[in-house]
């Protein structure tokens, strides 16, 4: 017997392509992070959320859509608007929202799956800068700035 003749046979099995499934999800996709991105304004609205920024993530990023960041008074304030933001998004049918940063509440990091909200206390905010991070045009090579 040979390591050929004892090698057991598998069959795969077939699969549609991905890259059909992938330009048909695109446009539902789209559609449903927007309806995200409104549920998490209308709770950060809802929470008197302060400087509410949006940057359209769409061609920067693979990991999500949209990103929110937003202020609160206090760590306190902050808390409150993650908790009521995360029971809204729960709300769409998403069973998992995870949440970072409720050690300090100085930071807290929600990730909707395409939408992803920054809270920031105005200073941590400041200080970090994620608006001039990400809401710059990406450079194109061969462009001069």
């Amino acid at each position: 017997m040979t390591l050929i003749d004892t090698a057991k046979e598998t069959h795969t099995i077939p699969r549609k392509a991905k890259a059909s499934r992938k330009a048909k999800a695109k446009g539902s996709s789209l559609a449903a992070s927007r309806k995200l991105l409104k549920i998490a304004q209308a709770s950060l609205d809802d929470d008197k959320a302060l400087d509410v920024v949006v940057i359209n993530l769409a061609g920067k990023t693979s990991f999500a859509d949209y990103m929110v960041i937003a202020s609160g008074t206090s760590q306190r304030h902050i808390a409150t608007m993650a908790s009521h933001l995360r029971q809204s998004l729960k709300s769409t049918g998403n069973r998992d929202i995870p949440l970072e940063g409720t050690q300090q509440n100085d930071w807290l990091l929600i990730d909707g799956g395409d939408i992803i909200v920054h809270l920031f206390r105005p200073e941590i905010r400041e200080f970090y800068g994620l608006e001039k991070i990400w809401g710059d045009e990406i450079p194109q090579p061969g462009k001069v700035a």
